[in-house]
């Protein structure tokens, strides 16, 4: 656990395996708060072994959805890539193998099947006392305590506790010498001098073996935090395939993205009195990680549109006109530079400001004062 004078020192460490999602907004907003609040610095690490999935395309992305949000270069560390670290990887290994707390492991996945007599039972433990040297093919294990519990002190969720005779000797490094994300993780996290981890909770019953990695190596544990699952209005967790999660996806229909950080940071979260709409400033002075609700948290689409529809109204027009560039000169405009028209643009503004929640369908509104030819479906046209 971090000491009371330590600096605090926070990171987001998101992999460029896909779009940039809500549940990445929140875990980075998160984060930068906790920074924000201490005075301390938040590291951005990428993520980046699992090469074959990994894209530049990816880490663009996460810049650019960062700065979207407002957390520019000059608000974190970084971006460092896990892959730059993969010696200190392989050092922690060397001394876990060297120091007995770690052992070489040569059976496959269908012998511990046979030997337990089940699909579903974790490793036995075979290769624990066989003593093996290093041999292709052969993985590492990490040697799990026999006896007592591990106790994860939890910022969000309190002290869940976890007996180490149910937790297998899982593996830290493949059979071609390559650590796990496991390892690599805490290893990371020593080396950056991380002191508190602001996570999903979908990584809870992974902290106790790295808590374990973190006292075998001779560190003290961060603080640990584990927010609650996004969920959809079917109380199942948000999926990237399934539901609507893409941050650029909201960028690019008009969401604001002051709404969207006003939004995420309520997702199990509630501010004093009755506001829900507040600046950004009282957020960051009123937010404790530990008022956060760990039960799992609804992203309801319907009410972030209402988010932003009370921040679009509460824009001037000329706010509103700067906000909604990208849509009539920039990246998503509908109709040739030559014909956009200012004077129209500040004539229709207030109009477009009305009920509706996105900026996309306030450009539908005005799509008429710009366009010489508007666009009119067959459809609408008969029920005129």
């Amino acid at each position: 656990m971090a000491s009371a004078n330590s600096v605090v020192r926070v990171r987001f460490a998101p992999s460029p395996t896909g779009m940039f999602h809500v549940g990445n907004a929140r875990s980075l907003l998160y984060n930068w708060v906790l920074a924000k609040q201490s005075g301390g610095v938040m590291v951005l690490r990428i993520e980046d072994t699992d090469a074959e999935r990994s894209r530049p395309e990816w880490v663009q992305g996460i810049i650019d959805a960062m700065a979207w949000l407002g957390v520019g270069p000059d608000e974190y560390e970084g971006p460092l890539f896990q892959s730059a670290y993969v010696q200190h990887h392989r050092d922690a290994i060397a001394k876990l193998l060297a120091a007995g707390q770690a052992y070489y492991c040569d059976c496959v996945r269908a012998q511990v099947v046979e030997r337990t007599g089940s699909e579903h039972k974790g490793y036995d433990g075979y290769c624990r006392d066989r003593g093996l040297a290093a041999a292709p093919g052969s993985a590492v294990r990490f040697r799990t305590p026999d006896e007592g519990q591990t106790v994860v002190r939890d910022m969000v969720r309190g002290e869940p506790t976890f007996d180490n005779a149910t937790i297998e000797d899982f593996v830290i490094a493949r059979g071609d010498g390559s650590p796990v994300f496991l390892l690599a993780n805490v290893v990371d996290d020593m080396v950056m001098g991380i002191t508190h981890v602001i996570r999903a909770e979908e990584h809870l019953p992974n902290t106790p073996k790295q808590q374990s990695l973190w006292e075998a190596l001779g560190q003290e544990p961060p603080v640990w935090a584990h927010a609650p699952i996004l969920v959809n209005e079917k109380r199942q967790k948000l999926s990237k395939r399934r539901d609507r999660v893409a941050l650029e996806d909201f960028r690019a229909e008009g969401y604001l993205a002051e709404a969207m950080r006003n939004y995420l940071m309520l997702l199990g979260w509630a501010p004093s009195g009755d506001r829900e709409i507040l600046p950004w400033d009282d957020i960051v002075a009123e937010f404790r990680m530990a008022d956060v609700n760990p039960s799992p948290a609804f992203f309801d689409v319907k009410k972030l549109r209402a988010f932003n529809g009370d921040y679009i109204r509460a824009l001037s027009t000329e706010q509103f006109i700067s906000a909604c560039q990208p849509w009539l000169r920039g990246e998503y405009a509908p109709w040739r530079a030559g014909d956009y028209d200012g004077g129209g643009v500040a004539a229709v503004a207030p109009l477009a400001q009305t009920p509706g929640g996105g900026r996309s369908e306030d450009r539908a509104k005005g799509d008429l004062l710009f366009l010489s030819d508007p666009a009119i479906s067959r459809p609408a046209l008969g029920q005129a």
